[in-house]
């Protein structure tokens, strides 16, 4: 087992939009032999999984609130840090120069003195649609703040960082894993709410196929494909948020995986019509297409793209399902150019822990 990893925590301690959250474990106690010690953090480990980007409920915003979405917090790829105080800065790892500019950026919004040293031990696959960007983030502003002892403030941080300006279930993820719904966008100063959190059968998989040779569009361009975009019918966006609230959600409590994945695929059937033009089909990678029509022919079922992909997903009953699809997968001459893996989703928001160093007794 990874050394850090195996010192995560597991209990909860809740501070969230939603009643699950964040996961922190606290130090050391500060009493020994009776005696009060000054204690201080040495440093903080964080672990934040990845989540998948079911889709758009509202691209149409009549109504005074933009995007609206519905994300999975998922157990194959997450984001693990360790951030602790230094003399010079010092970044290493994955994505090291995307954290550097965060850790940069969190200096200067929070006023604090000193340098920060970075470890990076994994990181979410960057630009896959698998929310690499905002779990970095999140990851790196929890861990100063724990370290400076100040309190975590998820959604201000991620906007401060420029993350959640469309969709808020990167943040509500973070937040409390499972399956988050957010109500779109109306103050452009704020993230948008969440709205419905609802934890995630364990008995059921996730199919995920990856195509590393690409990355979804993101940054600069992503804003200009979204300023290109012809009106989105009220009608579609009324009947995705429809068959979000009235089909999906109900099945998630009941447990019932063949109204849950028809719901997502009619939701990504419409999204994906909409988008097509701009990412030159219904998923933004012809290897991936491939490769999800031969799982969807087995049995695979709620196929969809996360965000603008590379990455897509179905759902599967059980392991062992899940086993068997990518089994045929696998052995298909179709799917030789992808990366396909079984995942659950996770129903716990991310994992933050302090390791204290003991000083000296107070007198």
């Amino acid at each position: 087992m990874n050394p850090i990893c195996s010192q995560l925590p597991g209990k909860a301690n809740y501070r969230s939009l939603v009643p699950d959250c964040v996961n922190e474990k606290p130090g050391p106690a500060s009493i020994i032999g009776g005696q009060s010690l000054n204690t201080g953090l040495n440093s903080v480990v964080v672990r934040a999984p990845a989540r998948l980007h079911l889709g758009f409920l509202d691209l149409n915003g009549e109504l005074g609130r933009n995007f609206g979405s519905m994300g999975l917090a998922i157990s194959e790829f997450c984001t693990r840090i360790r951030v602790s105080k230094a003399t010079t800065p010092h970044v290493s790892g994955p994505d090291s120069e995307r954290a550097r500019r965060y850790i940069e950026r969190l200096e200067v919004l929070l006023s604090l003195d000193g340098a920060h040293r970075v470890e990076i031990a994994e990181a979410i696959p960057d630009h896959a649609g698998l929310g690499s960007g905002t779990q970095l983030a999140l990851a790196l502003a929890a861990a100063i703040r724990k370290l400076h002892h100040m309190p975590l403030d998820v959604g201000g941080d991620a906007f401060r960082l420029g993350r959640g300006r469309r969709s808020g279930v990167g943040i509500g993820l973070f937040n409390s894993g499972g399956v988050v719904v957010d109500g779109g966008c109306k103050d452009p100063s704020r993230a948008a709410p969440i709205v419905s959190r609802i934890p995630f059968p364990d008995e059921w998989r996730i199919v995920l196929v990856l195509d590393r040779k690409r990355t979804g569009v993101h940054g600069e361009e992503e804003r200009s494909v979204f300023a290109r975009l012809p009106p989105f019918a009220a009608a579609d966006a009324a009947h995705i948020c429809r068959l979000v609230l009235m089909q999906a959600l109900p099945a998630l409590v009941e447990a019932d995986l063949t109204s849950f994945a028809a719901a997502i695929k009619d939701m990504q059937t419409i999204l994906g019509a909409y988008f097509a033009r701009l990412q030159g089909g219904f998923f933004a990678s012809r290897e991936v297409a491939a490769a999800m029509e031969v799982l969807e022919s087995e049995g695979a079922v709620g196929i969809g793209q996360s965000s603008w992909g590379p990455t897509a997903f179905a759902f599967a009953r059980s392991g062992n399902e899940a086993r068997r699809l990518i089994d045929v997968a696998r052995n298909d001459p179709r799917c030789r150019a992808v990366d396909i893996h079984a995942c659950k989703g996770i129903n716990r928001g991310a994992e933050i822990e302090a390791d204290a160093v003991v000083a000296v007794p107070n007198p």
